[in-house]
């Protein structure tokens, strides 16, 4: 009679080990929070709770965000505050909707941490993770995914935020890690959705051939005393660029000085808004001359597609002859009509509500303030309005507007979005049809996108636009600068008319 063996019974050891894993690592987080209840750090006292009871709602990050965006002189701090705020709104829907749900964890006990260093009114939620660590963490890093140099900034008062929550005695260590990863991993997860301007690629970008020009020798600017930024943009000119000419002048005076610049250096630069660039680019292409941009208007919308959005970048391609050749829009006749010469953008031109909005939007920015003023164009602008009749490419019809870009726009509305090539001689045609909902309609574009059609409007790429049925002294639009026309306009494009100086990309 054989014998039977029998295996041993096996002995399912993985649930102890995750208990006593878990056991293992809540020991260790109550040995720190012990550790930093009973440790004083100088001047932490008055400090930390403050800054902690201050980060209560985000209103901390809110603040720092209209600072980041008021003391930046650049449209990147204007950025980075807004993917900070953006961060924080995600990592907080994360925490409210299941962080806080997921897992059921008790504050630690408050009699442990010294009376003074108590929070007046301690929290009633769950202890893990922690939201202000998440908050703190994902407004820094979404600040430095945009700007490394706001990033050094705010970072220091993030960790001090993310500290505070275990030395008031609200949070363990564990809590605090948790949240500062969630929050971080909520700014990378935005980036993946939209990304920061490092991410796109670069425009096209044709070589130019432009003398080198270190400290800006043979270079005259031209600056318009009353665009933006422009005056104190003029002072970082003289710091970067030393051995510059730089002349201030008033808008009224801005054409005849540019014709002077043009004859006196191997170089024109420009420092205002997009319609003294346009100005100072159409003398640029009429002399044969490289042009310097330096942004110094409200939105610079044909530097930031150049990619320069600081002095210092236009001086380090003025330094090293780096530059490229970008494509010149054209109508015809110009703005001084048959006797004047030939029009040109850099940007766009447009027809319909949008000269109307810009003209209205000139009358009320002094007084409260560019973005203000835009939205209270838009309202004004749309109430009540007809379309315009024109005929377009030899078929009448009712337009609310009609929209040529220099270059594929990524969007259109209100105002021009980002180009990435600049060099594609095609023009960006957008027309949104006439009917009885202007906004939903001008809308119903601004979230199409380039190349669509429907009833409403339509997105198509020509190199070439013939107006007609114009009734004379319609109003256009070309880079913010606002004219009138006569019975028919012609717009094409000047293939790479144009050398501008341009930072190269690593």
């Amino acid at each position: 009679m054989s014998t039977r063996r029998t295996s041993p019974p096996t002995v399912h050891t993985t649930a102890p080990a995750v208990t006593r894993m878990r056991d293992w690592l809540q020991e260790r987080d109550l040995a720190v929070f012990r550790s930093v209840a009973d440790r004083h750090w100088p001047g932490a006292d008055p400090l930390l709770p403050k800054l902690s009871r201050s980060a209560n709602h985000g209103l901390l990050w809110f603040g720092a965000a209209a600072g980041i965006a008021a003391l930046g002189s650049s449209a990147r701090s204007r950025r980075a505050a807004l993917r900070g705020v953006a961060s924080l709104a995600v990592a907080s829907a994360a925490i409210n909707t299941v962080g806080k749900g997921a897992v059921r964890r008790e504050r630690p006990i408050a009699d442990l941490v010294p009376v003074v260093r108590q929070l007046k009114r301690q929290p009633i939620t769950t202890s893990f993770p922690s939201g202000h660590a998440a908050s703190a963490a994902a407004f820094a890093t979404g600040v430095a995914l945009e700007s490394k140099g706001w990033g050094a900034v705010v970072a220091p008062v993030a960790v001090a935020v993310a500290a505070s929550r275990v030395y008031t005695g609200v949070h363990y260590p564990s809590d605090v890690l948790a949240g500062a990863a969630l929050g971080v991993g909520a700014a990378f997860a935005l980036r993946g959705v939209v990304p920061t301007r490092g991410q796109l690629p670069a425009p096209g970008r044709p070589p130019g051939e432009a003398p080198a020009l270190p400290a800006g020798k043979d270079l005259v600017v031209v600056v318009n005393q009353a665009s933006g930024t422009a005056t104190a943009t003029a002072s970082l000119v003289r710091e970067a660029l030393p051995a510059a000419e730089v002349v201030e002048v008033p808008p009224q005076e801005l054409s005849a000085a540019l014709e002077k610049a043009a004859g006196r250096g191997r170089a024109l630069g420009v420092c205002g808004g997009d319609g003294t660039v346009n100005l100072a680019a159409s003398v640029a292409a009429t002399h044969g001359m490289p042009l310097a941009v330096f942004p110094g208007g409200t939105l610079n919308h044909f530097a930031y597609d150049l990619g320069i959005e600081t002095v210092h970048e236009t001086a380090a391609a003025l330094t090293a002859g780096d530059a490229i050749r970008v494509d010149l829009g054209r109508f015809r006749p110009g703005p001084r009509g048959a006797e004047g010469a030939d029009g040109y953008f850099l940007n766009a031109f447009s027809l319909g509500v949008y000269p109307e909005l810009v003209r209205t939007r000139e009358h009320w920015s002094p007084r409260i303030g560019g973005w203000p003023a835009g939205v209270l164009a838009a309202f004004h602008v749309l109430r009540g309005r007809q379309p315009l009749e024109a005929e377009l490419q030899g078929r009448r019809r009712p337009l609310w507007l009609l929209f040529v870009g220099n270059g594929l726009f990524q969007r259109v509305g209100p105002a021009p979005g980002r180009r990435h090539n600049l060099a594609d001689g095609l023009l960006d045609v957008r027309v949104v049809h006439g009917g009885r909902t202007p906004a939903l309609r001008l809308l119903a574009a601004a979230v199409a996108g380039p190349l669509t059609r429907s009833p409403a409007h339509a997105a198509v790429r020509r190199r070439r636009v013939r107006i007609g049925g114009l009734a004379p002294g319609t109003p256009y639009a070309y880079d913010g600068e606002v004219a009138r026309s006569g019975t028919e306009l012609t717009i094409d494009k000047l293939p790479e008319a144009l050398t501008v100086y341009c930072p190269m990309p690593v």
